[in-house]
């Protein structure tokens, strides 16, 4: 019943404000009409809520996670293991974890541009695959520390697509193809993403994946 009691709750507040703001009730309670009846055929508010189901655990991650936390041990300056420990964090569905830790190596190591590129991809995945504030400002950030990288566009594009953004994709890695040498070993991978994206496009697909926009993309090389 709670579910009910909220709806009926939210109904009364919603029309106190509108009469007390003075709005035409018709048109707006119509809309809100529209709206509820919507969610009640859809929906059953009747069920009592659950926690969705926690993400499976990759049991043969742990030793890679040991091992990553010892290079960090020896040495807290290992952007490699800085990446790797956030990755199977990520991978394991502590992306908060994952977040923190990037974020006090990218405050610790400003100047390094992979390390605000994993940040912005930890970010993409906390979202579930959106692009949030947050992620842009990251994915910047190491474009402006590294304006020649080819990773942080590249990157950018694969959180645009796996957002179910393929024409914001699009247009980063059209950008970055631009500019990029006729010989970058990416250019080829670079190619065939293009060429997914607009075939996403043209079927009039907005979300998912396609073979290659994955989280284990590999590493680019500035050249």
């Amino acid at each position: 019943m709670s579910g009910w009691i909220a709806i009926a709750v939210l109904t009364l507040l919603t029309g106190a404000v509108l009469w007390r703001m003075k709005m035409p009730l018709l048109p707006v309670g119509f809309a809100l009409a529209v709206g509820l009846a919507g969610y009640l055929l859809t929906s059953n508010p009747a069920l009592p809520s659950k926690p969705a189901p926690p993400r499976a655990i990759d049991a043969n991650a742990a030793p890679q996670l040991e091992a990553a936390r010892q290079r960090l041990l020896q040495n807290t300056g290992d952007v490699g293991a800085w990446l790797l420990f956030a990755d199977i964090l990520s991978h394991q569905g502590k992306t908060e974890q994952a977040i923190e830790g990037l974020s006090m190596a990218a405050k610790a190591m400003p100047d390094v541009p992979d390390l605000w590129v994993g940040l912005g991809n930890a970010l993409t995945r906390h979202a579930d695959g959106f692009i949030t504030p947050a992620a842009r400002l990251a994915f910047g950030r190491a474009s402006v520390i590294a304006p020649d990288h080819p990773g942080p566009p590249y990157f950018l594009g694969l959180a645009w697509l796996q957002a179910g953004e393929p024409d914001e994709a699009l247009k980063v890695w059209q950008d970055l193809y631009a500019r990029s040498p006729k010989d970058a070993p990416y250019r080829p991978e670079l190619e065939r993403l293009m060429r997914g994206a607009r075939a996403m496009m043209a079927a009039g697909i907005d979300g998912g994946r396609f073979p290659g926009a994955d989280d284990n993309a590999p590493a680019l090389e500035q050249r």
